[in-house]
């Protein structure tokens, strides 16, 4: 056994953590041992599966991959994942499904979860209704499960919501983990999550907002950044101010691009649109009201425009520690001159860190993996153990 695997096994059973029977929806819901133990999992995972090692826990067994918006990263790191665990995956469709005639989602909670182990969901484009939705699946499982009607309750994954993208959040933290040389240096280090120039409108809240709530429990020092109104949901700003007292760090809320990258050692910046333009959507959309949202979209965009000026370009990169601040982005980031003409990030910025991007979203498999293993598995610890001392490969 590696030293490295074994000292994170020693780290994972050590850990008063507890998420079997629960789900993975806020990471301000988990504690720190809770966050620590899918970490390690993650970690686990990632250098096993490296070592040509099987980690197929599940022998049978479906996961529901229901995507209410689009994505490219998040779906194909949710059914690799799964496929990892030896799981398959099966895409909710609900246009081709009895949802569209009404079916509840009690009922359909139910009805894709006799054989599955997991639910991974995205419903992140409008405000009040995400996280909402998804705590109505889970309430739904429980009493499928209680009455007997599932054999076993799945567990739900958020996948994106309107509050929280815990597998992004928690990606972005193993990989600058891993490159500041572990969780214990990461005190201290400054993170600027700012606000950027997007030539498109309605880009979710949830990466802003789970970054600032996640980082802010590993005693760093946040300041989240934003033009005057593209403010975020006023309670995850409760969520990080907390975060940031309990743990020794701080957070700082500015107005200026230019402040938050002085002295940053990691800078996000990320387009995101102001959570009141968020509600104003929705409300919108309810009332199935397209030339309101036709001028809505017109007024945003005309607000966006009057902030080209923040841009990630190498000019403010000198203004991070050292001049060598450490640049992160979700993806899909608005790259100047490249996807489209002018927007979050030039194209000079984005090429010299652009390995490092996807180094950070190569995680995300191995997180939402670890969520799945750490909420369906009672010793999650032991059941690695035995797959990593098979001494099976994964491909001859």
């Amino acid at each position: 056994m590696s030293a490295e695997i074994k000292i994170l096994l020693n780290e994972l059973k050590t850990l008063n953590a507890d998420l079997y029977g629960k789900d993975f929806l806020l990471t301000w819901e988990k504690s720190d041992a809770e966050l620590r133990a899918v970490l390690a999992i993650a970690e686990l995972l990632k250098g096993i599966h490296a070592k040509n090692i099987p980690l197929d826990m599940f022998k049978t067994g479906l996961a529901v991959s229901n995507f209410r918006d689009n994505s490219t990263r998040t779906r194909f790191s949710f059914a690799s994942a799964c496929n990892l665990l030896g799981l398959a995956v099966q895409d909710l469709d609900e246009g081709k499904s009895q949802i569209a005639h009404g079916e509840t989602v009690r009922e359909t909670a139910n009805m894709i979860s006799f054989l599955t182990e997991a639910i991974g969901i995205r419903d992140d484009m409008f405000i009040g209704k995400g996280h909402t939705y998804m705590k109505e699946v889970a309430e739904a499982l429980d009493d499928g499960f209680k009455q007997g009607v599932l054999n076993q309750r799945p567990a739900v994954v958020n996948l994106q919501c309107d509050l929280d993208h815990p597998t992004q959040s928690m990606s972005d933290l193993l990989f600058i983990k891993n490159h500041f040389g572990g969780f214990d240096m990461l005190k201290g280090k400054k993170i600027a999550m700012t606000w950027a120039y997007s030539p498109s409108y309605g880009k979710p809240l949830s990466v802003p907002q789970g970054v600032i709530c996640l980082m802010t429990r590993f005693g760093m020092n946040v300041e989240l950044a934003y033009p005057e109104g593209y403010d975020l949901l006023p309670e995850t700003i409760e969520v990080a101010k907390k975060n940031a007292q309990d743990s020794g760090g701080s957070f700082n809320v500015s107005n200026s691009m230019k402040s938050a990258f002085k002295n940053a050692d990691i800078v996000y910046p990320k387009s995101w649109a102001p959570y009141k333009v968020m509600e104003r959507r929705t409300a919108l959309l309810e009332d199935g009201d397209h030339p309101g949202l036709k001028e809505l979209e017109k007024e945003c965009l005309a607000q966006n425009a009057r902030h080209t000026d923040w841009e990630c370009d190498e000019a403010k990169m000198k203004l991070s520690k050292d001049g060598r601040g450490l640049y992160l982005h979700c993806l899909p980031a608005d790259i100047t001159d490249v996807s489209c003409k002018q927007g979050e990030v030039s194209a000079k910025v984005f090429e010299k860190y652009r390995i490092g991007t996807y180094k950070e979203a190569g995680y995300k498999p191995f997180v939402i993996a670890a969520m799945i293993a750490a909420c369906t598995k009672k010793h999650p610890a032991k059941v690695i153990e035995t797959l990593y001392t098979s001494g099976l490969k994964r491909v001859l």
